[in-house]
């Protein structure tokens, strides 16, 4: 199901997650890759940033935009920790990413599979695929282990 490549970059992806944790940020990490070359990587930041649209996701796409110096990010794919939300969903779209990988499933606010299939509800102007499972316990521990921390303090 998932290649050798696949593993590595969501590894990447996880350690992008572990900056976020290091730095009080719920982690979640993404990279942008085109061919077997990473665009851009970006973790959760929306504390340090006071920004709410610093989702891992939408920071890895600024980054990917910026080295491509392009807004358009054809034929790349995003890995990512955890589902997109709406915003980064959307944000994915615009950007014209062909794939979404990501490891594990987010009840209260996942827009692919667990509140909302918005990439197959709606009809967009570019159709994004993706693909989930890869890392899932690694991710949900990460998670887990974040809010377990947060509540003891």
């Amino acid at each position: 199901m998932f290649s050798d490549q696949d593993k590595s970059f969501m590894r990447l992806a996880l350690e992008e997650a572990n900056k976020s944790f290091i730095n009080n940020e719920v982690p979640v990490g993404a990279v942008v890759v085109m061919g077997n070359e990473v665009l851009g990587c970006g973790h959760n930041n929306v504390i340090r940033d006071n920004d709410v649209s610093s989702h891992a996701e939408i920071m890895a796409i600024r980054e990917a935009s910026k080295s491509l110096d392009n807004y358009r990010l054809n034929k790349a794919i995003i890995y990512t920790t955890l589902e997109p939300c709406h915003m980064c969903a959307k944000a994915i779209v615009d950007a014209r990413v062909d794939k979404i990988i990501f490891a594990t499933p987010e009840p209260k606010t996942g827009s692919l599979v667990s509140i909302d299939n918005i990439l197959e509800r709606l009809t967009f102007n570019h159709k994004v695929s993706y693909e989930y499972g890869l890392f899932e316990e690694e991710s949900s521990n990460l998670l887990k282990d974040f809010f377990k921390k947060r509540r003891k303090n």
